[in-house]
């Protein structure tokens, strides 16, 4: 199954746009001339602060250099995203060898969108800094070590711990990868190398499932699960050499600081909205958990009076709070929000419903997700190409009622055929869901960037994932709610199953309710995007 993450933000200034994907992908940050040996410069898409630049022509040994450089961001960019949708199809193997509570599932997907959506921000700055190269390198080495941790892992805690710290390590590693690209290679080349990427990620959305149910399947060495994170070792000690000596180093054009009280109050935030959410079932709903959430909301205050004061201080904030001013990126951030806690909710309930549920094994699984994600991409690459240009939002609004309709006929199949249903039955309404997301997911964070002023559009295409990974959390705690919470406790073996089916059926019809407050919003959404390269509002 895809990641519970958004496409690769597109470059709105571009042209051509990057080949769009069902997954999720690093954020644009600024660029500026990188340091020796590639001497090219970028123009800026960045976070504030960026400033736009000529492409310069490239030698023929940097030609050389740039193109293992973009290998090996490629393979990063990859690894993390096969990491993600692997663990989502081996959750209930996990499960079961563990021993995990309620709560240890959810924090083992949680935990590293948690981490993830708290450093993305943050990680794009370290990277502007210190540097894209030495940022990439850091990240890639811990998320390499986290890695090893979470297969060498002998209890769930330890587990927890180590996603948490690969999530963390991801968010240094990710925002680097496409400013590395901007640094590395001159405009006119942009378009040839972002539909590579495009290609790169969108067989990580469709192999990284079927990947994680062979390698849980095989049960290699007798590992079980384990080999789907150590895996990732040699990759990551590859990449780790490799960059060292191919990746050219690049830093913000001008000084920026890192404000760290804006870091400590986003993740304050989530943690006392998510952390209740997702032990509330598990603790019997203590009053602390509801004080957490709402004490929550006025963190989140904070953080918007601390932005406001920073920009005015010093004019480095860690989020542009001035883009909200435009109509379509707030309509944009709120559909990016929703859409992530729709996400959220559907992938962890799916794969415990076969699993669990319907009691099919990992690579059973793992297969009946596969046309699910050929139809994102496929929808993807239409929806770009031919049919945003000609009907524009109302691509995106048709790609939420597809996914409502698609909903609506897994569960008619699900009641009408139970414990007996079919992959072969799941098909038709995974591949009508999976067109519908497709249709959304690619061209989104273009339309919502299409309005927003052209010095801004890093720092709104940072912000867009980063709602998104915090929707992925809030929907991933919110299980507890929607899934776990019509399970029950304490059931007799014969009626696990049918409590699971009826569980997944009842979280449906929360994603479908999710996915028609998406199409409401969506007509605050421009109209038709801005053509690539026509200016913005300023």
């Amino acid at each position: 199954m895809p990641s519970s993450a958004p496409p690769p933000p597109a470059a709105p200034h571009l042209d051509p746009p990057p080949s769009p994907t069902a997954v999720k992908t690093p954020p644009v940050a600024p660029v500026e001339t990188p340091v020796a040996p590639v001497e090219t410069r970028a123009e800026a898409v960045g976070t504030p602060g960026a400033s736009a630049a000529a492409s310069a022509p490239v030698s023929a040994p940097a030609d050389r250099r740039r193109w293992f450089a973009l290998a090996i961001v490629m393979t990063a960019a990859f690894m993390d995203l096969v990491d993600v949708t692997i663990v989502n199809i081996a959750i209930p193997s996990i499960t079961r060898e563990t021993g995990a509570s309620v709560s240890a599932i959810q924090w083992i997907t949680a935990g590293y969108a948690l981490a993830f959506a708290a450093g993305l921000i943050t990680g794009g700055r370290l990277g502007d800094i210190y540097g894209r190269k030495r940022l990439f390198l850091i990240g890639i080495g811990g998320f390499t070590l986290a890695s090893a941790l979470c297969g060498l892992a002998p209890n769930p805690e330890i587990l927890v711990a180590a996603r948490i710290l690969q999530g963390a390590t991801a968010a240094l590693m990710v925002p680097q990868v496409l400013s590395i690209v901007h640094a590395t290679f001159p405009a006119h080349e942009r378009g040839k190398v972002f539909g590579l990427f495009g290609a790169v990620v969108g067989l990580g959305a469709v192999s990284g499932p079927l990947l994680g149910a062979l390698l849980t399947e095989w049960d290699l060495f007798g590992l079980g699960w384990r080999p789907i994170f150590l895996i990732n070792l040699p990759v990551g000690i590859a990449g780790l050499v490799l960059g060292a000596k191919f990746i050219s180093e690049s830093k913000a054009p001008k000084a920026v600081r890192l404000d760290l009280t804006g870091v400590a109050l986003i993740t304050l935030a989530m943690l006392m909205l998510i952390y209740p959410l997702t032990r509330g079932h598990e603790l019997g709903w203590p009053l602390w958990g509801h004080l957490s959430m709402a004490g929550s909301l006025f963190v989140f205050a904070a953080l918007v009076i601390h932005q406001r004061r920073k920009a005015l201080a010093d004019g480095s904030p860690l989020i542009e709070l001035s883009l909200f001013r435009v109509k379509s990126f707030a309509a944009g951030i709120a559909v990016q929000l929703t859409f992530g806690v729709g996400l959220g909710v559907f992938f962890l309930v799916w794969t415990l419903y076969m699993q669990m549920g319907l009691g099919w094994s990992v690579l059973r699984a793992g297969v009946t997700g596969v046309p699910f994600s050929v139809a994102v991409s496929v929808a993807a690459g239409i929806s770009v190409q031919k049919l945003v240009p000609r009907f524009g939002r109302k691509v995106l609004q048709a790609g939420a009622l597809l996914m409502i309709a698609g909903l609506l006929v897994y569960l008619w199949e699900s009641e009408r055929y139970g414990m007996g249903i079919s992959s072969w039955q799941m098909a038709v309404p995974l591949v009508v869901m999976g067109v519908g997301m497709g249709l959304i997911v690619a061209p989104l964070t273009d339309t919502v960037l299409s309005e927003v002023p052209k010095e801004h559009a890093g720092s709104a295409s940072g912000l867009i994932n980063t709602v998104q990974q915090m929707g992925t959390a809030l929907g991933l705690g919110l299980v507890s709610v929607v899934f776990f919470g019509a399970v029950g406790d304490r059931l007799a073996p014969a009626a696990v199953g049918p409590a699971f089916v009826d569980a997944f059926q009842q979280s449906l019809w929360w994603v479908a309710g999710v996915l028609s407050l998406i199409f409401l919003v969506m007509f605050a959404l421009p109209a038709r995007p801005r053509v690539h390269g026509e200016a913005g509002p300023h």
